[in-house]
């Protein structure tokens, strides 16, 4: 298996928003591959001192930290699939804006490790 990580700062207000942005993503995400998309509202989501999530992404008083992941069978699955996600005209981001500061958003694939 293979995942897709995210940390994101959503402005607080638009939480409705991303949550239904965020779905209609999720079934592009499925329609290519993806086995699974989840979404995240901070909760628990202490500053640091050194390093933390709302740190990382530059977080503002007025902000939500979102982590998010998206599973895959395997990299190739996700590499063939996030061609077909980005070129979906469903995401074009001119048509359909995030509700974030897209500049801010923390991302990587990462090979599963352990899972029990």
């Amino acid at each position: 298996m293979y995942v897709d990580g995210f940390v994101v700062a959503v402005p607080t207000t638009n939480k409705e928003l991303y949550r239904e942005q965020a779905a209609r993503a999720a079934v592009v995400f499925r329609e290519h591959g993806a086995l699974s998309v989840v979404e995240c509202w901070g909760d628990d989501v202490p500053d640091g001192k050194v390093t933390s999530f709302p740190m990382a992404v530059k977080y503002r008083p007025d902000e939500t930290v979102v982590f998010s992941w998206i599973t895959w069978p395997s990299r190739a699955a996700r590499e063939e699939g996030m061609k077909k996600v980005m070129a979906d005209p469903r995401l074009d981001p001119e048509t359909t804006p995030m509700p974030f500061d897209g500049k801010r958003m923390i991302y990587g694939g990462f090979e599963v490790l352990l899972e029990a």
